[in-house]
């Protein structure tokens, strides 16, 4: 019997406590044991280190916002806190970790900032070091002003990538101990309203899921200079659908093959095969997430099942997953977890 431990984060709104837990029982096809693990103000993004000792949290306390990192107990799941920055402001809404639990570098989409923070080797994580702060608008109503979305590091750890809603940017730092430093700025397609990007395992590609204009961009990147450029726009809704949705979160499977981009509003998960010669990208299916306003899905360590959050609706929906065709299968929707946003699996 195979079984995962993963992690939820979410909204802290009615009855949800914070961060809670679950286990994937692969042999079962079954997610069971939610729990609440942590309490703590708006968690809606975390992630987990690469020894799966730390997990970091976007954290909300009153007027403050900021990181905090959890030690997380392997055998029951627990998370006991280590540290806690905040600042007047805003909370982040996307907390990233490098490979050697080093560097953590945040995206803030209220204050349009990046920030990066040194983590020390008992996981607690220091004043930020380094904090961008991008400017200017876009032309639809919410691009009144920068909105970062995401912040993550390339495959190879040179340089961090942040992704700017407000602004229609896609921007790449250098990143040295802690210090950002602009190198290269792709403006994309104007009020498309980008918000996260996902690289493709060769390094030579990667993937930016647009929330306004419903659409995937493949991206050709050069992991020397930090440059990316475009190479195909391509809806992630069905052309006649006319109702409101916006484009959430984006995945690539670890074989390159296939592309995995969320919708809420049209509340499904769009499929896409990778040409690899290209890069490009041709719709595989739409599956339908079960629910309402699909915020976040992950791969399970074996990537033979993805696990969705429907903020709205208050539900995971667990997918099997054919590695062949890259299509996707329900097998369980009725998992209550309240204002799920983001799903994480501790690393194999």
């Amino acid at each position: 019997m195979t079984i995962f431990n993963g992690y939820i984060g979410t909204y802290t709104k009615e009855d949800s406590k914070g961060i809670y837990s679950f286990t994937l029982d692969t042999e079962a096809k079954q997610i069971s044991n939610v729990k609440a693990v942590a309490e703590l103000n708006n968690p809606t993004y975390v992630n987990i280190s690469n020894d799966n000792k730390v997990l970091y949290a976007v954290v909300k306390e009153g007027d403050k916002g900021g990181v905090a990192s959890y030690a997380i107990n392997n055998q029951t799941g627990e998370l006991t806190e280590l540290s806690r920055q905040v600042t007047e402001g805003a909370s982040p809404c996307h907390v990233s970790v490098d490979k050697n639990n080093q560097q953590v570098v945040t995206a803030n989409y209220h204050r349009g900032t990046v920030e990066a923070y040194l983590v020390n080797e008992d996981g607690t994580v220091n004043r930020s070091t380094s904090i961008m702060q991008h400017e200017g608008q876009g032309p639809h109503e919410r691009q009144e002003k920068p909105h970062t979305h995401f912040s993550g590091f390339t495959p190879d750890e040179k340089f961090v990538v942040a992704v700017d809603l407000g602004i229609d940017k896609v921007i790449t730092y250098k990143i040295d101990n802690g210090a950002l430093t602009e190198a290269h700025t792709l403006l994309v397609k104007a009020g498309s309203g980008p918000r996260h990007i996902t690289f493709h395992p060769n390094g030579k590609y990667a993937y930016v899921m647009t929330e306004l204009s419903n659409e995937v961009i493949a991206l050709s990147y050069n992991a020397e200079t930090g440059i990316f450029t475009e190479l195909q726009y391509i809806a992630a809704i069905p052309e006649d659908f006319t109702e409101n949705s916006q484009g959430s979160a984006i995945h690539i499977s670890s074989d390159g093959r296939f592309v995995y981009a969320g919708n809420r509003g049209h509340n499904s998960i769009a499929v896409f095969r990778v040409n690899e010669e290209t890069g490009e990208l041709a719709l595989v299916e739409y599956t339908s997430t079960e629910g309402n306003w699909p915020r976040d899905f992950a791969f399970d360590p074996t990537e033979s099942f993805i696990v969705a959050s429907n903020e709205e609706s208050g539900n995971l929906v667990l997918y099997a997953r054919d590695k062949e065709t890259g299509r996707l299968s329900v097998i369980q929707s009725d998992v209550a977890v309240p204002y799920p946003v983001c799903v994480k699996f501790l690393h194999a």
